[in-house]
């Protein structure tokens, strides 16, 4: 039987937001395609890591000298090891370039990096969706909180936040389940903090995608701490665990994987889209599926690509580029820099299993009557613990005295890291690099990012205050650290297809709808406007839910 090549929806990437927009466009009813350019990954059965412990591998989940050699790019951060390796993109397979340095770790496999990612799921506040208009920065978004408040708490609702409500203006509270609890040393530091700035610095639970009880047919999280390995219970949002489930529930979604879509087809005449064309990443051929509205949800990179592959006949630089600014002004969240302490007087206390969580404390940097030599701030994550068997004491070297001071836990010790704002330069920009081609022969994308004064101004505060708040807190021994930034190392990549008022200024609408094509929309990271500093994957849901609202009310308008 001859495969259906006409759907009423196309989406395009099974990550975070692609996963959204299917499960929302089929429970409203739509026959849906979704495309994903990697391999198939079947929940629990596709985690072969999940029930493994290091001693189970050969190297002990640690990198190899021939994978350093194989991944250039991978080697640079924590994603290079042997345990989960399959689940990031191959740099041999998927090359990129660096007209400045850029770290890029992508995942191509259904559900993307969905299944890999960090967690942590904050609302943006007021004052993130009016900074760029208040700074005159790039552009202004052409919404505001009210507009995305109430699909905030949907997306909440649906995917398990839990955290704590706190009151905060500057970081808005949620609809959460239970939060998860803090530790000994964590609440004391909150306490100390808080008192110590009068309120003005606070610190508490971080806000994550991870269960605290059963919620819509998923297990609670079993505190082992293994997220990025596939969750055989269920128990952190993920496509195959959440969004998934729901849209193949109603009969309505067929998933195609091995389909690298390479452009969007265009009706010059209509001025609309009427499908997208693939090409089959096993057999290498090419084939073309029509609908009335297509998703762009391949991460903000690749469905940048895919517009500046598309309508190149009616646009040189590709559908959506008639503003400039298709390809600039990339983002990303600049950290890798904190203090870490030793607390003592806990040494009667520990706790239980493996949180798969941290603490947060928000921004307080040019917020209320703090005024900075930069413009926006940051906030910290981080978390306090014990030292295990494996730390090193010096004292005793080797025998029965080693070994009986191992069989109790050692120092309490906390860290901090900074998570940092990053403004949307428009001369930050990736392009396509035709001169190199992947393994299927498609042009590559080139990377010509870096932070600049602001950043590096701000970076100055984000270390030297994670110090003075670990000492304000009791903490001994404190130590700053700043590990080396480079842009794409936060993996919060953002921009790229900016949202605006004006399609003279921006690449979509208030409605993420791409002003050539109203009926394409772009709802991952790369319709960012601003990147705020906190992490972004909770607001793409929410940005997906209210666009695939408004796309098939339109729709049965006939608007599109």
């Amino acid at each position: 039987m001859a495969e259906n090549n006409t759907y009423d929806a196309i989406v395009v990437g099974s990550g975070i937001s692609g996963g959204w927009a299917a499960k929302e466009l089929t429970e409203k009813g739509l026959k849906v395609l979704m495309l994903e350019r990697g391999r198939n990954i079947v929940h629990i059965k596709d985690y072969p890591s999940a029930t493994k412990e290091a001693w189970d591998f050969p190297h002990r989940g640690q990198r190899t000298q021939q994978m350093i050699q194989d991944y250039p790019k991978l080697k640079r951060d924590y994603p290079l090891n042997e345990i989960n390796l399959d689940f990031w993109a191959n740099d041999k397979d998927s090359p990129y370039t660096e007209t400045k340095k850029f770290a890029w770790f992508r995942g191509y496999h259904l559900g993307g990096r969905s299944l890999m990612w960090g967690r942590q799921s904050y609302r943006w506040n007021k004052a993130d969706f009016e900074a760029n208009k208040k700074d005159g920065i790039a552009t202004d978004w052409p919404i505001r909180y009210e507009d995305l408040a109430p699909w905030y708490t949907y997306a909440e609702g649906f995917a398990g936040i839990s955290g704590s409500k706190e009151g905060l203006d500057v970081l808005p509270d949620g609809n959460f389940l239970p939060p998860m609890d803090m530790n000994c040393v964590e609440k004391a530091v909150a306490d100390r903090i808080k008192s110590h700035y009068k309120g003005v610095r606070n610190m508490f639970i971080g806000r994550t995608a991870n269960l605290t009880v059963p919620h819509k047919s998923r297990t609670n999280c079993q505190f082992r701490n293994k997220c990025w390995l596939g969750c055989p219970f269920g128990a952190y949002f993920s496509t195959q665990s959440s969004t998934l489930p729901a849209a193949m529930a109603t009969g309505n979604l067929t998933v195609r994987p091995w389909s690298i879509v390479t452009k969007v087809v265009y009706d010059k005449d209509k001025k609309r889209a009427t499908g997208v064309e693939i090409l089959d990443a096993e057999s290498n051929q090419t084939y073309t599926y029509n609908a009335k509205i297509i998703f762009l949800n391949a991460s903000a990179f690749n469905s940048t690509w895919i517009l500046m592959n598309s309508a190149t006949e009616v646009w040189p630089d590709g559908l959506g580029s008639s503003s400039g600014e298709l390809g600039h002004n990339v983002m990303d969240h600049h950290f890798r820099l904190g203090a870490r302490a030793q607390f003592d007087g806990f040494e009667d206390k520990y706790y239980f299993g493996r949180r798969a969580n941290g603490i947060y404390i928000p921004r307080y940097r040019n917020w209320a009557n703090d005024k900075r030599d930069y413009i926006r701030g940051f906030g910290y994550q981080g978390s306090a613990s014990r030292e295990g068997w494996s730390r090193d004491v010096s004292e005793l070297g080797l025998g029965a005295d080693l070994k009986n001071a191992l069989t109790e836990p050692g120092n309490w010790n906390m860290g901090i890291t900074a998570f940092g704002e990053m403004l949307p330069y428009h001369e930050n920009k990736m392009t396509l690099n035709k001169n190199m081609k992947d393994k299927w022969g498609l042009p590559v994308i080139d990377f010509d990012v870096e932070i600049k004064d602001n950043e590096k101004k701000m970076r100055v505060d984000m270390m030297a205050d994670a110090k003075e708040m670990l000492e304000a807190a009791g903490g001994k021994d404190v130590q700053t650290y700043d590990a080396g930034y480079e842009p794409g190392m936060g993996i919060h990549e953002m921009g790229t297809a900016r949202m605006g008022r004006d399609p003279k200024t921006s690449v979509l609408n208030a409605h993420n709808q791409v002003w050539e094509a109203p009926n394409v929309f772009v709802t991952d990271g790369a319709c960012m406007t601003s990147a705020s500093c906190v992490n972004p994957s909770l607001t793409y849901m929410a940005l997906t839910a209210r666009a695939a609202d408004f796309a098939v009310k339109e729709l049965k308008k006939q608007n599109l």
